[in-house]
């Protein structure tokens, strides 16, 4: 005995057959073994780090290295390591009696004459105390004069701290003052002009 059972057809949705046809050609461009693009942009997004983040966090990385007090300053190759704290800047001349060595005096009391620093005696940074503080001098002073410096004298300019090196290169300047004045010592018209650069740290 035959059972015939009515076969029901139900209308598709034009939602499903939109779906179904946007399928098919995905199909199409993707074969089957590999994932759907939206398959593929979650792998993506959890196994890849866009070149740009990554440069961006060796980035700030770099500087939050730079940032925490552990880089160490070194001027040059012969000196011996501190880490610094800041620069002094000045700039020193002398007008009339050709001294290199006082426009050098002029320019290191001019990078330190308006600064105060407590926070080595006053204890503020964590065990460093005053007996701590390290300077570096770097001197730009013109080639010609450089035999004639007296560093010793220089040094004299700095009542306390440290001092692991004086440094000089070409630079500063000699011009003329306008007038030679032999009663303060001139021999010529030069004006000597001497840059100071100090670094302080510990």
């Amino acid at each position: 005995m035959t059972v015939c059972c009515p076969i029901l057809k139900l209308p598709l949705s034009s939602r499903f057959t939109e779906y179904q046809s946007e399928s098919l050609q995905v199909s199409k461009i993707y074969p089957s073994n590999t994932p759907t693009p939206f398959l593929s942009l979650a792998n993506q997004s959890s196994l890849q780090v866009p070149r740009f983040s990554r440069l961006w966090k060796n980035t700030t990385r770099a500087m939050e290295v730079q940032q925490s007090g552990t880089a160490v300053f070194k001027a040059g190759s012969s000196n011996a390591p501190m880490k610094l704290l800041f620069v002094e800047m000045g700039v020193g001349y002398d007008q009339h009696g050709q001294d290199i060595t006082a426009a050098a005096m002029r320019a290191c009391r001019d990078a330190i004459s308006s600064n105060s620093i407590p926070a080595f005696r006053r204890g503020s940074i964590p065990g460093v105390s005053f007996d701590h503080m390290k300077l570096q001098i770097k001197l730009g002073v013109p080639h010609s004069l450089q035999q004639l410096l007296d560093i010793e004298r220089v040094k004299s300019v700095f009542p306390y701290g440290r001092i692991l090196n004086v440094e000089v290169v070409d630079g500063g300047l000699i011009c003329s003052s306008g007038v030679c004045v032999e009663e303060m010592g001139d021999k010529n018209e030069d004006c000597y002009i001497v840059n100071a650069a100090v670094y302080v740290g510990y």
